[in-house]
């Protein structure tokens, strides 16, 4: 497969709400979507999930576009004929970046599905035709204001509720949640903001019977979250710490967390991401799909990768309606608590082209 060119574009979307997590509050999404196409005619499609800012992860919009026109892109094109599996390797001297390489790497894979006439799901090994959707909460600016939120989920049909949590902001809400609906499935994730002296705070979660706490400490901080486990009941989760297959192996083996929050973007794409899922299938550790506010684009692949058969929490894999009022592809609709796998070839979407340039504020095409 060879690339004719790559379009590249910022666009700004806005929420339906804002988003408020121990990152920032967000109002509106600017995503950086990429197309690719080949000497075929063939296009595919991805979004990179970096931030406006380097808050979630050093990678932020701006930089990861500068890094694959100036680095990764030219790479690629001195490689010639490519498949989607080759970009990871031909990427690796250029140090981090996961979300930017993942971004190249999902269009070329959507391209050389599209040409192959096969599905995502299919080709990544999904074993189920729909998904159970689960919600993330923001911080509320009150309770009153949290408690309304999280009723028009759960009257929605949400399978499970996911709530953001920060020192100050964390025992009240969730007891107070918990107490309204004593056996919705509920998580919390922390986003890193506690530290090591923490321990018999987060304890106190215990009793509210969570599904799990993600990412209470930095995510550097393995160790810590290895001891953090002694002191809690509740499952440790990781998110942020899991950037690849060996640093997922590595906390498994220092028993610093019981369950995987697997996002493809922080991990380099869809293929690492199988491949940290065949880890847990085989330790007998549960994953789920976490997510990055992604539109249509990188919901879709989402939603087939969550379909794999050791995906067994719900993720974050939400209706389009959850954060847009209008989505740049067909919207995700649930249905009964779920989400249907796309079953269209490549990722299954395709952006609708006019409402993409309605909101795009940047684009520029590289020709190879």
């Amino acid at each position: 497969m060879k690339i004719a060119e790559l379009e590249l574009r910022t666009i700004n979307l806005p929420l339906v709400r804002p988003f408020r997590t121990s990152f920032g509050t967000q109002t509106a999404r600017e995503v950086l979507i990429l197309k690719v196409t080949t000497t075929d005619g063939i296009v595919g499609w991805s979004e990179c999930v970096a931030m406006s800012e380097p808050l979630y992860s050093p990678e932020y919009v701006a930089g990861s576009l500068d890094l694959m026109r100036r680095f990764l892109i030219p790479t690629l094109a001195q490689a010639g004929d490519i498949t989607a599996q080759d970009v990871a390797p031909l990427l690796a001297p250029f140090l981090g970046s996961p979300m930017a390489k993942a971004t190249l790497e999902t269009a070329l894979l959507d391209a050389q599905l599209r040409i192959e006439n096969r599905s995502l799901a299919d080709f990544l090994g999904a074993n189920k035709a729909k998904i159970p959707c689960g919600v993330s909460v923001g911080i509320a600016p009150s309770i009153d204001a949290l408690v309304d939120e999280v009723s028009g989920y759960i009257a929605d049909g949400y399978k499970r509720i996911k709530l953001k949590i920060e020192p100050g902001w964390d025992l009240e809400p969730v007891g107070e949640i918990r107490r309204l609906w004593p056996e919705i499935p509920l998580q919390v994730d922390a986003n890193q903001a506690y530290g090591r002296s923490d321990g018999e705070l987060l304890s106190g979660l215990d009793k509210f019977e969570l599904l799990l706490i993600e990412q209470p400490l930095d995510e550097h901080d393995i160790l810590g979250h290895a001891q953090l486990a002694l002191k809690v009941l509740t499952p440790i989760c990781l998110d942020e710490s899991i950037t690849s297959l060996h640093s997922a192996e590595d906390a498994l083996a220092l028993k610093a967390t019981t369950v995987i929050n697997i996002k493809p973007g922080r991990v380099g794409g869809y293929l690492e991401a199988v491949k940290i899922h065949d880890l847990c299938l085989n330790e007998g550790i549960p994953v789920w799909c976490g997510g990055m506010l992604e539109t249509g684009i990188g919901r879709a692949a989402n939603v087939a990768l969550a379909a794999l058969p050791g995906f067994t929490l719900p993720g974050d894999t939400s209706a389009s309606s959850r954060f847009f009022h209008q989505d740049i592809t067909d919207p995700f609709v649930m249905e009964d608590g779920f989400l249907h796998v796309p079953q269209g070839i490549g990722i299954g979407v395709t952006p609708h082209l006019d409402f993409l340039d309605s909101i795009t504020s940047h684009k520029e095409v590289i020709a190879l």
